[in-house]
């Protein structure tokens, strides 16, 4: 694809994500009768998408951005406590009761998808079919050259899927683990390091307003860490002096060169015959999250 990419498509897959599920009951039913906190549950559940011989702790979540697994651990014992994983030879897996209830939840959201329709039945099999396409393009692409994130899709596309939906869901999720890869290419191309990108895209998202604010909303890095890293974007001309965090005149170039230099990597691969149908996904994409709100 060439450029203009289409830049508007972004939000709309991780909207597209953060609605697709959420009128689903079963988890909410699921966590109740299990006892787990969401992010105990899902902890347990998103071992499916990981190697099936377990996941290392670097696998999990965006460990590229951690400074400790501490926060992690602490969420995994919940759901080691009831027999859902296990914690052997230095990775966290599925025991059969935790198979049983990931089989549980993705048949209960198989039929969640199979009974919604935000849009016309054929134009989201087209819309799914294009972003498929997108994704088996991006997935093999040369670049990036580290896949840490990619190779979940085709673990998360556990069946075929059964209903158009479920294909929309499938592809926009693999394809939001590609951009997670692109991304991490875009800032190390940079010399970032990735606690300190995700202490840089914190402050240019305006999460924290001084360092002791960011320190208290960053749980996956020690205090100490974050102030390390405060102390090195600073250094690097990228942050203001201080009190209140902000980025400077090349900071914030030096992250929107980043930003475009991960839609280069995200979009670049995708055929041309996708990125004619741009306006159009955009325009349905839109549509279809309105439906799942």
């Amino acid at each position: 694809m060439r450029e203009p990419y289409p830049v508007a498509l972004v939000p709309l897959l991780s909207q597209f994500l953060g609605r697709r599920r959420a009128k689903a009951d079963f988890p909410l039913r699921a966590m109740e009768k299990l006892g787990l906190d969401r992010p105990s549950y899902f902890f347990a559940m998103d071992l499916g998408i990981q190697d099936p011989r377990g996941a290392l702790p670097k696998d999990v979540g965006n460990s590229a951005y951690r400074t400790t697994d501490a926060q992690l651990r602490t969420t995994a014992a919940a759901g080691e406590s009831i027999g859902l994983l296990v914690w052997q030879d230095g990775r966290w897996a599925l025991t059969d009761t935790g198979k049983a209830a990931l089989d549980e939840l993705r048949r209960a959201i198989e039929a969640h998808f199979a009974s919604l329709s935000p849009i016309d039945a054929d134009e989201l099999a087209r819309l799914a079919g294009l972003l498929e396409a997108a994704l088996a393009a991006a997935a093999t692409a040369p670049a990036p050259q580290t896949r840490e994130h990619t190779p979940r899709a085709a673990r998360y596309r556990w069946k075929e899927p059964s209903s158009p939906l479920a294909r929309l869901d499938a592809a926009i999720f693999g394809l939001w683990q590609v951009r997670d890869d692109c991304h991490m290419q875009a800032w190390r191309d940079a010399g970032m390091s990735g606690p300190a990108m995700h202490l840089f895209t914190g402050i240019w998202n305006k999460e924290a307003t001084t360092d002791d604010d960011l320190v208290a909303k960053v749980g996956s890095q020690r205090p100490e860490d974050v102030r390390a890293g405060l102390q090195q974007l600073r250094g690097s001309g990228l942050l203001t002096a201080g009190p209140e965090l902000a980025l400077t005149e090349k900071g914030r170039a030096e992250r929107q060169r980043i930003e475009a230099a991960t839609d280069r990597y995200f979009f670049g691969a995708w055929p041309d015959a996708v990125g004619a149908q741009a306006a159009w996904m955009v325009d349905r994409l839109t549509a279809v999250n309105a439906g799942l709100a």
